[in-house]
C-alpha cells in the first residue's frame, strides 16, 4: 500500500518579512509610556504633582503658543490668509476708487461695499485690519452698509 506525501505547503512570505520581536514591542510601548508620562507633568490639567515652570509676562514666548505645535501653524495659515485679503481689498479699491488728494486713491464705503460683497462678506473686519496695518484711512470706529454709505476710504500706500 502506498502513502501518499501530503501536498507542500506553499511558502508564507509574510511569515518572513514580518519578523518582529516582543522585546521590540515591550521597548517601544515603554518608550511612548515613558514620553507620555513625561508630557502629562506638564499639563495642568492632569493629576501629577509637578507644576511645569510658568511663563510670566514680558518673558519671550509669553501669550504664543508652543513652536512647532499645530496651534502655532494654524495662527501663521490664518495670518497668511487674512494678508491675502488685505491685499486684494486694496487692489479692489485701487481698481474702483478716484484720485483724491495728494494723489490717493479714494472710495465711497457704499460702492466698495457693492463691490466687495461678491468676493467676501468680511469687508468691515478687513477694513479694519487693513487700517490697522497703515494701508487705508476712513473716519468713524465701524463702518455700517446703509447709514455709513458716504464714508470716504482712502488708500494711503
Amino acid at each position: 500500500m502506498e502513502t501518499e506525501a501530503a501536498p507542500a505547503q506553499p511558502n508564507d512570505d509574510r511569515a518572513e518579512t514580518c519578523t518582529v520581536s516582543v522585546k521590540g514591542l515591550t521597548e517601544n510601548w515603554q518608550k511612548w509610556s515613558n514620553d507620555r508620562c513625561e508630557y502629562q507633568k506638564q499639563n495642568p490639567f492632569s493629576n501629577g504633582k509637578l507644576i511645569p515652570p510658568q511663563i510670566q509676562r514680558g518673558q519671550e514666548g509669553y501669550g504664543r503658543p508652543l513652536e512647532g505645535s499645530k496651534t502655532e501653524q494654524r495662527g501663521k495659515d490664518a495670518h497668511s490668509h487674512i494678508s491675502r485679503e488685505v491685499t486684494e481689498l486694496c487692489q479692489v479699491i485701487r481698481e474702483i476708487g478716484e484720485s483724491g488728494g495728494e494723489s490717493r486713491v479714494c472710495v465711497r464705503f457704499g460702492r466698495l461695499f457693492e463691490r466687495y460683497v461678491t468676493i467676501s462678506n468680511k469687508l468691515v473686519g478687513v477694513l479694519l485690519r487693513a487700517r490697522k496695518q497703515g494701508l487705508v484711512h476712513f473716519e468713524g470706529e465701524m463702518l455700517w452698509q446703509g447709514r455709513d454709505d458716504e464714508v470716504l476710504i482712502t488708500l494711503l500706500q
